[in-house]
């Protein structure tokens, strides 16, 4: 847009306005642009010369920091921040306003002030080619993760922002978040790294989410790389598997040797080098015969503790490294040093299979519906006769949905001599059980796998020979055939990017659940039972994020793309009982937010009986 440079600026002032609010450069809010010095000559040249014009009034200074803009008047403000690139939260010392109409200053000193306005996202005002950009960009991040700019309200004076610190145990060096821990700044920097090593009585959370997914085979070997006091190993051992480990520090002499499954639990993130953090992830893959465990350390809000910044991770009050990931970016880590795809168990827990084969049916199991068997209405003498052979094909209808084939369960050949085909055994079953039973069971397996299939989306979906060859058969009989299966699933999810559609399932479709104005709670074991979309809503977030351990319910939010699940340990037993900790992910960029409660903070739970079905 252009604009004859001859026009009066202030009788023009409508479209300096809108130049303004069009300008790629600068801090915006409702009623004014901020721009740094240093990127007024990147601006349109017409706000250039009307900003010059407020400069003529006052002898063309230059030794301001700011301009702010008046987006509702003609004026213009020059801010003064000498410490700008070094303070990380400058306060203003002094502002000069100019009225361009009555062409008429003022000026504003703050040098006395007991709580000066402060800056904060500093990278807004400047270019990205500013020499300080990276460093200031990088702040606001650790900032925001934090949780810290949440609320306007506590961040604009120096006092207001202090108090939040305190609060908080912050402080800060240069642009680093730090906490004081009572040490010189020199002894700070000599990390100890086999002080991360923790004491513990029983299983890791690693080891402990495996053992629960089914993952340990009663034959597999267990390798602890960097198993520090070898906790892990020695309950292994006693749980009948054969486990070693070895760690640099505790365990220096102990024979590195592959296994089944290796655990590389919490080792990257005390690694400070880049390299040598690289190298322990490509060794423990390196022994890793079917599963590699991987787990470090994830910044969600953990505001309670203090920190010292260095490199890309923190010192910790026990004077060692730890490197903070973010979830999706400890997954995009893993998968780009071992080419393979990490698999969530929960927060900062991922496993790695060596065949892929096995790692897609480990996700199809995943969303594998919780279902029992018809209840025998009335037996008929033939099919009482013939019950306990009967019972083995009545508990795989009801696992996969369909009937087996062949070499699919191991009384085949009895059933087959007795029955002539599965298809004739089932109608013996029909005639004691309800058929309609039997269809719906076949439903919800179809739906499990349409969910599969979906989420299979965000990832390289899988080629039908890489499915396990039970699944294969599942989706024959289910689908007809693969490809139908897979558009199915993706017309799912495109459904799914309509959060009115959200809100319309959660306010008719679900007979269980408290509908609030902008989100549907419910209880965690309803999660099979609620429609197609709801689960897969729920799976966008768990896919890349993990279930928060422990939790009791699950919140849908309609309003925004975010799910919410909240532990509340004495569901059973408290008639109102008291959140104790809640996480939300927001999926449009899977920030992760989890806050503890303490008992005079922690919402209530009121109507609980409407989040779950009362015959659970």
């Amino acid at each position: 847009m252009t604009i004859n440079l001859s026009l009066d600026w202030v009788n023009d002032f409508v479209k300096i306005t809108q130049l303004a609010r069009q300008s790629a450069i600068g801090k915006h809010l409702p009623n004014h642009l901020y721009v740094h010095i240093s990127a007024l000559q990147f601006l349109d040249i017409n706000l250039q010369e009307y900003e010059k014009k407020a400069r003529e009034i006052i002898n063309n200074i230059d030794n301001f920091t700011l301009v702010k803009f008046n987006l509702q008047e003609p004026k213009i403000s020059y801010l003064f921040y000498p410490d700008f690139d070094i303070n990380p939260h400058p306060p203003i010392k002094k502002s000069i306003l100019i009225n361009l109409q009555e062409k008429t200053s003022k000026i504003y000193n703050y040098n006395s002030s007991q709580n000066p306005a402060i800056l904060h996202r500093k990278e807004t005002f400047v270019t990205t080619e500013y020499p300080y950009y990276q460093t200031f960009a990088h702040l606001t991040n650790i900032e925001e993760r934090l949780g810290l700019l949440d609320n306007s309200k506590y961040i604009g004076t120096q006092k207001e922002w202090q108090n939040l610190l305190r609060d908080h145990n912050l402080s800060f060096i240069d642009h680093n978040l730090v906490c004081l821990l009572n040490k010189t700044e020199e002894d700070l920097y000599k990390v100890d790294r086999h002080r991360a090593a923790m004491v513990r009585n029983r299983f890791s959370r690693p080891v402990r989410l495996a053992l629960e997914a089914g993952l340990f085979l009663s034959e597999y070997t267990f390798f602890d790389y960097g198993c520090g006091h070898g906790k892990d190993v020695e309950v292994m051992a006693k749980y009948g598997f054969q486990s070693a480990g070895w760690d640099p520090y505790y365990q220096p002499t102990n024979e590195v040797k592959p296994a089944d499954i290796v655990n590389l639990g919490y080792i990257i993130n005390v690694i400070e080098n880049l390299q040598e953090r690289r190298e322990s992830l490509v060794k423990a893959w390196q022994l890793t015969k079917e599963i590699l465990i991987v787990s470090a350390q994830v910044l969600v809000d953990d505001r309670q503790r203090g920190f010292m910044a260095y490199a890309d991770g923190i010192i910790t009050e026990r004077n060692t490294f730890q490197k903070y990931y973010e979830q999706e970016e400890l997954k995009i880590y893993i998968e780009q040093i071992l080419k393979t795809e990490a698999i969530p168990a929960g927060l900062g827990v991922y496993f790695v299979f060596r065949d892929a084969t096995k790692a897609n049916s480990f996700r199809a199991s995943r969303f594998h519906s919780r279902v029992r068997a018809p209840r025998v209405l009335s037996p008929l003498k033939k099919f009482a006769d013939f019950q306990e052979l009967l019972q083995p094909l009545m508990e795989f209808y009801a696992l996969r949905g369909r009937s087996p084939v062949k070499g699919e369960i191991s009384q085949e050949g009895a059933i087959k001599e007795e029955f002539g085909s599965f298809k004739r055994a089932f109608k013996v079953i029909l005639q004691v059980t309800q058929e309609e039973e039997w269809e719906a069971i076949a439903d919800q397996r179809r739906q499990d796998i349409l969910l599969y299939l979906a989420l299979s989306r965000f990832e390289k979906r899988p080629t039908i020979r890489q499915l396990s060859a039970p699944l294969k058969e599942d989706i024959k009989a289910l689908f007809g055939n693969y490809q139908a299966a897979c558009f199915l699933a993706d017309e799912m999810l495109i459904s799914l990017r309509n959060l009115e559609i959200i809100k319309q399932i959660c306010q008719k479709n679900c007979p269980v659940g408290k509908v609030f104005e902008k989100s549907f709670l419910v209880h965690i074991n309803e999660l099979d039972n609620l429609p197609t979309l709801l689960r897969l809503y729920e799976g966008c977030a768990s896919r890349t994020i993990g279930r928060m351990e422990g939790a009791t319910l699950i919140r849908f939010y309609f309003n925004i793309p975010q799910i919410g699940y909240l532990n509340v340990a004495q569901f059973d037993t408290e008639k109102e009982p008291l959140v104790q900790a809640n996480m939300t992910i927001n999926l449009s960029d899977l920030r992760v937010r989890y806050q503890n409660f303490n008992l005079n903070q922690a919402p209530r739970i009121k109507d609980k009986e409407k989040l779950i079905n009362k015959s659970q």
